[in-house]
């Protein structure tokens, strides 16, 4: 899909040395800087949905559940 942007023409500029210096494009570099944004909500959601299971968690294992240290090192 294509999108037009607009932007300041000394911020255009900058940027463009900023993707020559690494060897790509400007179109590449906004790619990868909408990927990183995208890709850090995505964390950010699953560190959220980490920290909500463990304050609605009682913190007990399941009823009649005992810990194996054997299973609990054994590698697959």
């Amino acid at each position: 899909m294509n999108i037009t942007l607009s932007a300041d023409a000394k911020l255009i500029e900058k940027s463009r040395q900023i993707a020559k210096k690494r060897g790509t494009s400007l179109n590449q570099l906004v790619r990868d800087y909408l990927t990183q944004v995208v890709d850090e909500k995505t964390s950010a959601s699953a560190a959220d949905e980490f920290e909500h299971l463990v304050r609605e968690s009682s913190g007990r294992s399941a009823s009649g559940y005992r810990f194996n240290r054997e299973e609990s090192h054994e590698r697959r």
